[in-house]
């Protein structure tokens, strides 16, 4: 007679299920937690590659992927991202479609899902009041590069303080808080955000390089109109036209406020932009580390950078990754971190302060 006890038959184990309590909720355990993060990334895989025998639905897959729920999208950013982030700069792996090239939507590449994911979280934000007589408030710490005949080598200025106010509709003077200085704020803007003359200059129609919140609330939500006005406002301007796109969006992301459908609409037209791709790790001006939407143009990396967890614009850094005559590899040449944005009565005046 064998000593091992035999083994209870199906029903003798439906039996004892049926008569014992239902044991309570526990958290998983690791391999069942991976058993899942697997079940998505190939249901993320499949999204993203539809079977070759199938009629090609391009729009309707990609919009699939980008309308996938808060934390399914969480995990797509991480698994889209991991592992392709430390490819050459110059290989352009994430190139996404050219306006005019044929395609309405951006492939699903890393860039694409996380300024998808970014575009999401900006347009939940409540549309704020603002009246034309107000002023948009922008606190931030920046530096920038200067060069001359004498030093033609890229020298980045210390960080320091800067805080400006722009009138909401454009007709009332701004002003300008930097280096100890007010400087007030009438006319043109150079690209850094300052005055062009310091003779007033009247108030001329706002544009895509001088924008107002007004006119921000003008711009199209659709994406792919909106880029297309974009790159049909600067063409013949800047480094190229795909280049000076992105550079056009992240101006009005840094130093302006935009109404949340507007930001949104910018972050899907630049992942519309060829060449745009992702860094895993960036830090902004103040210090703060996040995730990057990138693009690089003649040995400079243009960066975006945001927070990991919430997706919150932080700020830009443009970063050497060629060796030229004018920087080094590794070598910042721009750095800037939005701290404060909000609305005020007056310039001068922080949010909150209403007198």
């Amino acid at each position: 007679m064998s000593s091992t006890p035999s083994r209870p038959t199906p029903a003798e184990r439906e039996e004892m299920a049926r008569l014992l309590p239902v044991p309570p909720e526990r958290e998983r355990p690791g391999r069942h937690h991976q058993a899942l993060k697997d079940q998505l990334l190939r249901e993320f895989r499949q999204d993203a590659t539809p079977p070759a025998a199938a009629k090609p639905r391009s729009m309707v897959r990609r919009l699939t992927i980008a309308a996938v729920p808060l934390a399914a999208g969480a995990l797509a950013v991480t698994l889209a991202t991991s592992g392709l982030l430390d490819r050459e700069p110059g290989a352009d792996p994430n190139a996404a479609v050219a306006p005019g090239s044929g395609g309405s939507a951006p492939q699903a590449t890393p860039a694409a899902v996380l300024l998808d994911r970014i575009a999401s979280v900006a347009a939940s934000k409540p549309a704020p009041a603002v009246r034309d007589d107000q002023y948009v408030y922008v606190a931030s710490t920046v530096a920038w590069s200067s060069q001359s005949d004498v030093d033609p080598v890229m020298r980045l200025d210390t960080p320091h303080s800067r805080k400006i106010w722009l009138s909401v509709d454009g007709s009332r003077p701004g002003l300008l808080h930097e280096k100890g200085k007010e400087i007030p704020l009438a006319g043109d803007l150079d690209k850094s955000g300052r005055p062009v003359s310091d003779k007033p200059l009247g108030n001329p129609a706002p544009t895509l390089n001088n924008p107002t919140y007004r006119y921000l609330e003008s711009l199209p939500t659709d994406p792919e109109t909106l880029l297309k006005k974009i790159y049909d406002e600067t063409k013949g301007s800047g480094p190229g036209p795909d280049q000076q796109a992105f550079v056009t969006i992240g101006d009005l992301l840094r130093e302006q406020l935009a109404p949340p459908k507007v930001s949104a609409a910018l972050y899907k037209a630049a992942a519309r932009i060829p060449g745009v791709t992702v860094v895993d790790d960036a830090a902004d001006a103040a210090g703060r580390h996040g995730i990057a939407v990138a693009r690089v143009h003649a040995g400079e990396r243009t960066e975006w950078i945001f927070d990991r967890n919430t997706l919150e614009f932080l700020g830009e850094r443009a970063i050497m990754v060629e060796n030229t005559e004018r920087a080094k590899p590794g070598q910042i040449t721009a750095t800037t971190a939005v701290l404060t944005r909000g609305i005020t009565n007056k310039p001068g005046q922080t949010p909150g302060h209403t007198r």
